[in-house]
């Protein structure tokens, strides 16, 4: 049975970080839009700020974000300039009423800054927008880049968040996707930020790596497991060579079939779970007293392009190359080009080039696909109670979609469409029988397992 299952349901499909999902923003949605929904945040509201920083010092081949290798800090240098930039100009539009919870650096590899330019960035935000004594700092950290002066530098910025990939230790798998990283290493980085008073560290499993085996996965989940995070996110590889070149640099015939990917993910998730950790939807994992935890049981737990998070933000604003922001009327993205993008900075001060706004029927299924990916399941009181003159067509497809499964993967539970436990691993899958984009065949995506 669950062999047909794993044929059937891992099809390729979004993973619904957003909806409408990035492939289908459009050139429609520019800087002039963009300001205007920007003007509308008003006193009062949360905001949420995304920075991204398009670098690395190294290449590591199984990675599927926009960033650029380079050994020179001038180009970091030339696009900060253009980053304070956008950041003063943003903030120009936005209220001072209106409040920074959360800020997460992000990559690239944003500890490559200097320690100087790590506090000059976080003083340029802090010019520019207004910050909750609270705030949330979280920071992406490659260990080969930290030092003393740099884990210095992120304390006194407020670091709240140190969250680090691993993907694997096992030395032939690290080779294979050219991320050379030794347990030690990480350990040692876990210890630094953690004398330094921060309070949550996160750390990043793949699973479906070149040559990886049940048995270096196993061995790699009881290493972190050593470490005491606070939240370990389980990650299946993502293969799309056809959108990032350097991933043609992996052997696809060392990459495990779906059967072993999916025997991976299981027991992976079996092993953080006997180790007392609370499954968060389909791929993080929370000590149960972290605030992830609290989110997903007392049913507040969001998603969005981090991945799943607390962040209640009445807005998510991306700042820098390639970064996507969530208002309250749609989303926009950046210009992904590093180049293009420090020239729009430069001349515009925002460097918006698509987006999409969000009609009522996407406010709809975004809702669905969020509580599906959150929580396995939605509430028909709850659609109705939103959107009174949409809800019925969604809760019909929910309702055909339980009456004809025949695999047991959903079923309508009194006022509500769940995912079962069976269906759970295909939770992607499920959220994607929604998705009235999908059919247009724009975008390609990763596998569901």
């Amino acid at each position: 049975m669950q062999d047909s299952l794993l044929v059937k349901y891992s099809g390729a499909v979004p993973r619904y970080t957003s909806y409408p999902t990035a492939p289908h923003f459009h050139d429609g949605i520019g800087c002039d839009i963009y300001a205007q929904w920007l003007q509308t945040l008003g006193s009062g509201q949360d905001l949420s700020l995304y920075i991204h920083i398009p670098y690395c010092d190294r290449l590591c081949w199984f990675c599927a974000c926009h960033t650029k290798h380079t050994l020179k800090y001038e180009p970091i240098t030339l696009y900060l300039e253009s980053l304070y930039k956008e950041i003063a100009r943003v903030g120009e539009f936005v209220d001072r009423g209106a409040k920074v919870s959360a800020v997460h650096l992000g990559g690239g590899s944003p500890t490559m800054l200097t320690p100087d330019d790590i506090i000059a960035l976080m003083a340029a935000l802090r010019a520019a927008f207004s910050f909750r004594d609270d705030a949330e700092i979280s920071v992406e950290m490659d260990p080969n880049d930290l030092d003393d002066a740099r884990y210095d530098a992120l304390a006194a910025i407020g670091m709240t968040r140190a969250s680090l990939g691993v993907q694997d230790f096992n030395p032939t798998v690290q080779k294979a996707i050219n991320r050379i990283q030794t347990f030690e290493h990480t350990r040692s980085v876990v210890e630094a930020v953690r004398a330094r008073g921060v309070r949550s560290v996160n750390c990043d499993i793949l699973y479906g790596l070149p040559y990886q085996t049940l048995e270096t996965l196993e061995a790699t989940v009881r290493d972190i497991l050593s470490l005491s995070p606070d939240r370990i996110a389980l990650f299946g590889y993502a293969h799309v060579p056809w959108m990032k070149k350097h991933q043609t640099m992996i052997p696809e015939d060392a990459l495990p079939d779906v059967g072993m990917r999916f025997l991976q993910m299981t027991r992976a998730a079996e092993m953080l779970v006997e180790a007392g950790y609370e499954a968060i939807g389909i791929d993080h994992f929370a000590r149960p007293e972290d605030k992830l935890a609290i989110a997903s049981r007392s049913v507040r737990l969001r998603r969005n392009f981090q991945g799943y998070t607390d962040d209640a933000a009445d807005a998510l604003i991306g700042l820098g190359a390639s970064s996507i922001g969530q208002l309250p009327q749609g989303y926009v993205q950046n210009m992904p080009a590093t180049g293009e993008y420090q020239k729009l900075a430069a001349t515009q001060g925002l460097a918006v080039v698509r987006g999409i706004a969000l009609s009522e029927d996407d406010r709809l299924r975004a809702h669905v696909i969020e509580q599906l990916m959150c929580r396995f399941a939605f509430s028909f009181g709850e659609a109705r109670a939103l959107f009174p003159e949409l809800a019925e067509t969604v809760i019909s497809e929910a309702k055909l979609f339980a009456a004809g499964n025949r695999d047991g993967i959903c079923e309508i539970d009194g006022d509500e469409f769940r995912i079962t436990e069976a269906g759970k691993p295909f939770a992607r899958s499920v959220a994607a029988m929604f998705d009235s984009y999908l059919a247009s065949g724009k975008g390609r995506h990763s596998i569901a397992v």
